[in-house]
């Protein structure tokens, strides 16, 4: 299976590690880290040193609770970034919901989308059927600053699963090829440690839509329950949840440590081989 995302072609034959670059000052793990354009140019070059096969580029937290952005501010943080990486020789992903946002860095240099929102904001879909971008479709229940208040499902996998094939069938039917559509089902967006498990415990359940799965479990408070770790102290927890997801069908993860993520994944492909 390919994944086109604008001139590359990403072969999902292994899985692939994506690498988070925050230009925020809140995100939940890193916020503050990378916040001026040089220091995220700096961190992602050293995520390509570690391995990473796409770089997600965002400039505004979707944690819970976080404020919001506009949309100037929102482009002054990734638009330089992205300018200083656009030679880099891999996909560079910007991470947001807003149109604007991605038509400017699509024009930037960018060759993915990947939005929480799944392209349901006024003009999203537009912005990226008018491209040659690979997109990633985001299930997500409620808004990033209440969605972790009560979350709520009659069957977590039924209703994630049908709102993802939903939003493949409206990209398809906009123009968009299957080969540039990714789905992620939205690990802790308004959902509870449990509904999480059961995601991650039967993803391979989405591979029914025919288009590859992004799994995004780093360092997320899901970990934090389930070990009784702070933030930094969940690299080995998801380490393995990477590799879990990619046990059960994920074909790409999104993940803040890259070196880690590669080595574990490396050991799962020479266990594999016969």
């Amino acid at each position: 299976m390919l994944l086109h995302c604008g001139q590359f072609h990403l072969d999902l034959a292994r899985p692939l590690v994506m690498g988070i670059v925050n230009v925020t000052p809140d995100s939940f793990s890193d916020g503050g880290l990378h916040a001026s354009p040089q220091a995220a140019i700096n961190h992602a070059h050293a995520l390509l040193a570690e391995g990473a096969d796409i770089l997600d580029i965002g400039g505004e937290s979707t944690r819970p609770g976080a404020s919001l952005v506009n949309e100037q501010e929102e482009l002054e943080r990734v638009i330089p970034v992205i300018h200083g990486l656009r030679e880099v020789g891999v996909p560079l992903s910007i991470d947001t919901y807003k149109p604007a946002v991605m038509r400017a860095a699509l024009a930037a240099g960018a060759s993915m989308v990947n939005d929480v929102n799944a392209l349901q904001s006024e003009g999203a879909l537009e912005a990226v059927v008018a491209s040659d971008a690979a997109v990633c479709l985001m299930h997500k229940q409620g808004e990033p600053a209440t969605m972790q208040e009560r979350p709520a499902y009659r069957n977590v996998m039924e209703e994630v699963g049908s709102f993802l094939r939903g939003r493949v069938a409206a990209l398809e039917a906009a123009g968009v090829a299957r080969e540039r559509i990714v789905i992620d089902p939205g690990f802790g967006f308004g959902k509870t440690v449990a509904h999480n498990l059961e995601l991650l415990r039967h993803l391979d359940l989405l591979k029914e839509s025919g288009v590859p799965i992004l799994a995004g479990l780093s360092r997320k408070s899901m970990l934090g329950a389930i070990t009784g770790r702070p933030v930094e102290g969940r690299v080995i927890a998801s380490v393995v949840a990477a590799m879990l997801a990619v046990q059960r069908g994920a074909s790409i993860v999104r993940v803040h440590d890259v070196r880690e993520t590669v080595d574990a994944l490396k050991i799962l492909k020479a266990v594999k081989e016969e």
